[in-house]
C-alpha cells in the first residue's frame, strides 16, 4: 500500500512540474485560441443581424405583393 502512495505522489509532482514549466515558459499561449473565439463570436453576430435585416427586408417587401 505505501508503495502505491508514494507511486502516486510521484506522478502528481510531476504533472505539477511539467504544468509550472508549460505556463511559465509559454504564459500567453491561451489568449490566441481567446482572441479566435471572439472573432468567431463576432462574425457569428454579424451575420445573424444580416440575416434578421434581410429576412425584415423579404417579408415586408413580400406583404406588398397583391
Amino acid at each position: 500500500m505505501l508503495h502505491l502512495a508514494v507511486t502516486l505522489y510521484t506522478l502528481g509532482v510531476r504533472l505539477a512540474d511539467q504544468a509550472r514549466t508549460k505556463l511559465t515558459t509559454e504564459p500567453e499561449r491561451g489568449s490566441e485560441t481567446i482572441e479566435k473565439v471572439l472573432w468567431a463570436v463576432a462574425v457569428i453576430a454579424i451575420v445573424a443581424i444580416v440575416v434578421t435585416v434581410i429576412k425584415n427586408y423579404v417579408t415586408s417587401e413580400a406583404g406588398k405583393i397583391k
